[in-house]
């Protein structure tokens, strides 16, 4: 598994936000008729993250009447964790191509956090990136292989959109103006990944 940034807990070193897992499937399986099925949990005693400070935006502070938990590290029951991007990675039939969903893939800038906090999208899909919150915010992306993408969306810009030209593992997305604000992308080739909720 892999992700970034990473810290240390007690006794432990784990690395947070986007969570990987991989999977791998038998050469043959016929697709459309089989699913994966599995959890994603913790393992080990887990760190208590600061909630998030907005202070330095008190327009943001006040969209929420109670502190906000930091999305590095999302835990459930059991200690399932959300936000983690599985995807297959091996046994997909060698020279299939998947079209592009229509459907866009879309961020929100909402109470001054990306929602979704972690996401995947197809080379080619849309992204649709929106501004709710009414300020000044951008979308700064830092992938290695794609173009980055960097667009500043003041009140009066709701919506803008771009898409990706290569597959690239989780890079970062951040907000050059609420240093508080991150998310995670994953862009694959095929429709073969998903994203946990907080049961894992």
């Amino acid at each position: 598994m892999t992700n970034e940034p990473s810290i240390r807990g007690t006794g432990n070193r784990f690395r947070l936000a986007a969570v990987l897992v991989a999977v791998s499937v038998w050469p043959g399986v016929a697709f459309g008729a089989s699913s994966i099925a599995g959890t994603v949990t913790f393992d080990g005693k887990a760190p208590k993250l600061r909630p998030l400070s907005m202070d330095a935006e008190p327009v943001c502070a006040k969209t929420h009447s109670k502190p906000v938990p930091n999305e590095m590290l999302v835990l459930g029951k059991g200690n399932t964790m959300g936000n983690i991007m599985v995807w297959v990675s091996k046994g997909l039939p060698a020279g299939k191509t998947w079209p592009a969903p229509k459907t866009p893939v879309v961020i929100d800038q909402k109470g001054c956090q990306y929602v979704p906090h972690v996401m995947g999208i197809m080379v080619g899909q849309a992204y649709r990136i929106l501004n709710s919150d009414g300020i000044l915010h951008n979308i700064h992306t830092l992938p290695k292989i794609n173009k980055s993408f960097n667009k500043g969306m003041p009140a009066t810009l709701k919506e803008t959109t771009t898409k990706f030209a290569k597959p690239e593992p989780v890079f970062h997305i951040k907000c050059d103006v609420h240093p508080w604000m991150s998310a995670y992308m994953a862009v694959f080739t095929h429709p073969f990944f998903s994203v946990t909720s907080t049961d894992g």
